[in-house]
């Protein structure tokens, strides 16, 4: 089982949703975040307003996935997320010891569905 941590721009989201459709990838925990990386001070419009500044609005996805699914999962986000520029995000991948389905009580990659 693994947890994969997307950071992206805001208005990428849907399109990074739409390429997770195609692949089965339907469970997901989506987050707003502020973030600063090699952008530094690059200005950056979002919804027509302009941003300036070192934490520029980004948007946290968090998937856990069985195995068999790592690897669609890493390829629909990038489909979805690149744009060809310093800004479009990244991804983290880590082991995830154990996953428990509150209302079932199921363990492990039964539990993530």
């Amino acid at each position: 089982m693994k947890y994969v941590i997307a950071v992206i721009r805001p208005h990428k989201l849907e399109d990074v949703k739409a390429e997770l459709e195609k692949e089965e990838v339907h469970l997901m925990t989506v987050t707003d975040a502020l973030g600063c990386g090699r952008q530094k001070g690059v200005t950056e419009v979002y919804r027509g307003v302009r941003e300036v500044g070192n934490l520029l609005r980004k948007v946290k996805l968090e998937i856990a996935v069985n195995d068999n699914f790592l690897e669609r999962t890493i390829s629909a986000i990038t489909r979805g997320a690149r744009e060809g520029q310093i800004g479009d995000g990244k991804i983290f991948v880590m082991d995830l010891a154990e996953c428990v389905r509150i209302s079932t009580g199921e363990r492990g990659g039964e539990a993530i569905g």
